[in-house]
């Protein structure tokens, strides 16, 4: 099948090409990018994507033109959906490029717009039946400061981290800050539930600041099943210690991990929070 990207107001086709060697998204990483689920022409938890994603804009000191708004980004995300005929289930990149220049001298500070839309996996739609293997990324340490939040074109780290994944036949692997913390995944943030609370480390830990795990500390409150959810750091002892170990994500919602090394989870309260929480959105 055909398909189609949409770059700086146009569709065109996916093989095309779009920068130079000067661009600096591609020598510098310079950018942010967002992973956007859109359901039968919904863009999911559109409000959260483009809070972070402008936050982080205002961070990088990019110039943003009055036509580069939610709505017009919504509408751009929408349309490829239809021309790459996935809006009823599509997995969307979102890619924010500064453009050409050296390090210390951009053409200019205006956000180039890469978008992407592709079909999403019908096992995205629903809660993981099988449970993740997972260990720790042992050669890297995220940082914790202003930069660490960010969904940054400069992702090396986590790359790192998923072949890694990979090499050991890991469904993921954690990654440490500079405290040698835990503080995310390689595509996700952790969650952990120990004596009837859920857990997740704070933004201060260096984590990307994720969507789902944004939306749940909203929305996730006291019930008959669990306290409620807070933010507590987390080393790899209290891991150890934990009775339910989950990742979260905006395109997977909630998946819970079986294994973490010798340890193994169940998965009664990552369940019970994808049924209440993680099935409306893609309904």
């Amino acid at each position: 099948m055909v398909s189609y990207l949409y770059y700086d107001g146009e569709v065109i086709g996916s093989q095309d090409k779009l920068v130079t060697a000067d661009n600096r998204g591609l020598r510098y990483g310079d950018g942010l990018f967002e992973t956007i689920k859109v359901i039968d022409g919904r863009i999911v938890l559109a409000d959260l994507h483009f809070n972070r994603l402008f936050s982080g804009l205002a961070l990088l000191q990019f110039d943003i033109p009055a036509l580069f708004k939610p709505h017009y980004l919504s509408e751009a995300i929408i349309q490829l959906c239809k021309k790459n005929k996935v809006e009823k289930a599509a997995r969307v990149r979102l890619t924010v490029i500064r453009g050409n220049g050296g390090l210390y001298d951009p053409e200019d500070h205006r956000p180039h717009l890469i978008i992407q839309a592709w079909p999403i996996q019908e096992q995205v739609l629903h809660f993981n039946g099988q449970g993740l293997v997972i260990d720790l990324y042992p050669e890297a340490r995220k940082s914790c400061d202003a930069l660490s939040n960010l969904k940054s074109n400069n992702y090396l780290p986590y790359v790192m981290a998923a072949l890694y994944a990979k090499q050991y036949r890991l469904n993921d692997c954690l990654l440490l800050n500079t405290h040698d913390r835990i503080c995310d995944a390689t595509i996700a943030n952790i969650c952990w539930v120990h004596s009837n609370t859920i857990f997740t480390p704070p933004l201060s830990e260096g984590c990307v600041s994720g969507v789902m795990r944004q939306y749940l500390l909203e929305e996730v409150v006291e019930s008959d099943h669990w306290s409620g959810m807070v933010e507590q750091v987390l080393t790899v002892d209290e891991l150890l210690q934990a009775e339910e170990v989950f990742l979260t994500n905006a395109q997977y919602g909630i998946r819970w991990v079986s294994s973490f090394r010798d340890k193994t989870y169940g998965h009664r309260t990552s369940s019970l929070l994808y049924d209440r929480y993680v099935r409306q959105l893609n309904e």
